[in-house]
């Protein structure tokens, strides 16, 4: 395992919105999320891995004042409650059902060792009526970055958000070592320019982290 010059252990940071954004369907490939966080540590000596995501809560009592996770098990036991509500229209058990699956995703998550970091996501309006959904972490994530700057001695970022770049650049100018691996194509030039040869294009990994179903 990789060892740093501190004595302190590497952290990994996934902004799931920025890396993942489409999915399988615009990555190509679907990814061993296993596979991904042995990645991390063998090739980074990463000890501790946060992941940023949303997740549809369609009424469940959450507050992010109650400085709490998401307790992920009540919310699909709500979930499962309220899809035999009477009455409850067609297009909203489909939501609902997709809601589920990503519950069960994140619990996957969760049992390979990622430390989730979920917000409950919301939903716009405009003006027009069109209705956008949004469950933005990028000050989560940046928060978590500095607040336990103290606990590692370097980084590994998997982001190509170019919003990032003030904040890496501070941990880089204290001491930290930053490590991007992000998709090249969807990677602001600020980010490639500030890991210069410790940005790794995501692309290159398929053959390591590609998802295989058994047969």
């Amino acid at each position: 395992m990789p060892k740093n010059n501190l004595g302190r252990p590497v952290y990994a940071f996934v902004d799931a919105s920025n890396l993942f954004y489409g999915g399988q369907k615009s990555l190509g490939w679907k990814i061993d999320y296993k596979k991904l966080i042995k990645y991390l540590k063998d090739k980074y000596g990463v000890s501790k891995t946060f992941y940023y995501g949303g997740i549809e809560t369609f009424g469940f009592e959450y507050s992010i004042l109650s400085n709490k996770p998401i307790n992920l098990k009540a919310l699909k036991r709500y979930l499962l409650k309220k899809m035999k509500e009477p009455k409850l229209p067609e297009y909203q058990i489909i939501l609902i059902g997709r809601s589920m699956k990503t519950i069960g995703f994140y619990l996957n998550l969760d049992s390979f060792g990622y430390h989730l970091q979920l917000k409950p996501v919301k939903i716009f309006t405009d003006e027009n009526g069109k209705q956008t959904k949004k469950a933005n972490c990028d000050v989560d994530m940046t928060f978590d970055m500095m607040r336990y700057m103290g606990q590692y001695s370097g980084l590994v970022a998997l982001t190509g958000d170019g919003d990032f770049a003030p904040v890496l650049c501070y941990l880089k100018n204290h001491g930290r070592s930053v490590k991007i691996l992000a998709r090249g194509e969807r990677s602001a030039k600020e980010i490639k320019q500030l890991a210069g040869n410790d940005f790794r294009d995501f692309n290159y990994l398929r053959e390591i982290l590609k998802f295989e179903k058994k047969e």
